[in-house]
């Protein structure tokens, strides 16, 4: 049975919090709400994102609303994304995960999967990666149906107690532990630390770090 690593991608792999937090905003002003700043919005946040905005709205957002707010974030997120980059240290703990034995690592991500995989190619990282999933359908939902999925392609040989998903987000962590994996979340993504804590899974503040409590908890 090999050790695998499910990596999250926006605001874990991926370094973009500051083209999520623009996009949110300009998503925000489709429906009159104050832009937020990062430590707002990071205190804020959730998935699945509908209840985000009720959350900011007060009320359940209308179909045209949620629309509305979905085109806005897309279409400025698209613009803004191309200026981010990788968290520090991706690639040197992607090869050395890799180079260690009777590991494997895979990706998924919420992104949707057909502007996910050029962008994970266009850094190079697609060798790494056994599998790489993005979002099909609707946006704005949950990941444990999308993480149950992977898990399923990536075959029989995973074995749940080796397998441990590195995310930035609550739901992340609890996706992982609806399927019966571990989880270790990172700080420096979406959620406050607080947030993150509060779940009872490892928190870990760099990804070095993240990638090492992975191996302790299977190990």
């Amino acid at each position: 049975m090999r050790t695998h690593i499910v990596w999250d991608w926006n605001g874990t792999l991926f370094h973009d919090m500051e083209a999520v937090l623009g996009a949110s905003n300009a998503a925000f002003a489709t429906v009159g709400l104050q832009p937020l700043s990062l430590q707002e919005y990071r205190e804020q946040y959730e998935i699945p994102i509908p209840r985000f905005y009720q959350r900011l709205l007060g009320r359940v957002p209308s179909q045209a609303e949620w629309e509305a707010l979905d085109d806005a974030f897309h279409d400025r997120y698209t613009q803004l994304s191309p200026a981010c980059g990788l968290t520090e240290g991706v690639p040197e703990l992607l090869t050395g995960w890799s180079a260690g034995p009777g590991r494997s690592q895979s990706l998924l991500s919420m992104y949707a999967h057909e502007r996910l995989v050029p962008v994970v190619d266009a850094f190079g990282l697609t060798r790494h990666f056994v599998r790489v999933d993005g979002r099909t359908g609707a946006s704005g939902g949950r990941k444990a149906g999308f993480l149950a999925a992977h898990l399923a392609a990536l075959g029989p040989g995973l074995d749940p107690a080796r397998t441990v998903l590195i995310g930035d987000a609550v739901d992340d962590a609890e996706a992982a532990l609806e399927s019966g994996i571990h989880a270790v979340l990172y700080a420096g993504g979406s959620h406050t630390r607080q947030k993150l804590e509060a779940v009872g899974v490892p928190v870990a503040d760099t990804l070095a770090e993240a990638v090492a409590l992975a191996g302790h908890l299977t190990g």
